[in-house]
């Protein structure tokens, strides 16, 4: 038997848009709609979320304030980022702050390389092996762009060694204002002069020696090319 309306809990109007937001940013985040994707119309999203139009375009302003969506006239909705501390930290990404950057940097990397040399798996090490390799061929390759992505691979694989789930969430969402921080310190080209190695940091943490991993990942953000 159906049951009647007033006996189906139907929940506050707030609520309904707060469970619909976290129904968008599931999708995105599992891939189902990527960075640069078109999300469905509004229509769709309204059939495949079950809830009413108002609701969905609701959520869908909500994640355009927090600078995950974009609407473009005449185009559609497309996903501009995965975080919404994304694009806050870009805002506030100038470059008379690029020193506090560094210091945030400093903060999350030196005990991520702590935590990775306590925590690392064979796993990880694999990783941290590739992702230093990667690093190596990109700085002999001269190009900047490829060296400053290896580069920042490395740090995010070190990160991710660390197991600390919110530590690497944090990290993620500063990653465009860390990738400034060493592109604008190499400049145009790769002097060797900015060369700095990671080699050490990698094998404190295959020693499982945290004291040491710490120093090595400190001393990378006092060298020139803080990389």
């Amino acid at each position: 038997m159906t049951p009647a309306v007033d006996s189906v809990a139907v929940p506050p109007r707030g609520h309904r848009v707060r469970q619909t937001i976290e129904q968008l940013r599931t999708r995105i985040l599992g891939g189902e709609w990527p960075v640069g994707a078109k999300i469905p119309t509004e229509p769709q999203l309204v059939a495949a979320l079950g809830v009413g139009r108002n609701t969905v375009r609701e959520a869908v302003r909500a994640l355009v304030h927090a600078g995950v969506l974009e609407c473009r006239q005449g185009s559609g909705t497309y996903v501009v980022s995965t975080d919404e501390l994304a694009p806050v930290v870009a805002r506030r990404l100038t470059d008379d702050r690029m020193a506090e950057v560094i210091e945030v940097r400093r903060a999350f990397e030196v005990e991520a390389a702590r935590l990775a040399a306590l925590r690392r798996t064979p796993e990880d090490l694999a990783a941290l092996d590739g992702a230093l390799a990667t690093r190596e061929a990109a700085w002999r390759s001269g190009r900047v762009g490829e060296f400053v992505e290896a580069d920042a691979a490395l740090h995010t694989a070190v990160v991710a060694a660390a197991h600390n789930g919110m530590l690497a969430e944090l990290y993620a969402s500063v990653g465009a204002a860390l990738r400034s921080t060493v592109a604008q310190a190499m400049g145009e080209t790769l002097e060797p002069e900015r060369y700095v190695d990671h080699g050490r940091l990698v094998e404190a943490i295959r020693d499982r020696d945290p004291a040491r991993a710490a120093i090595e990942a400190g001393a990378f953000l006092e060298a020139p090319s803080g990389a």
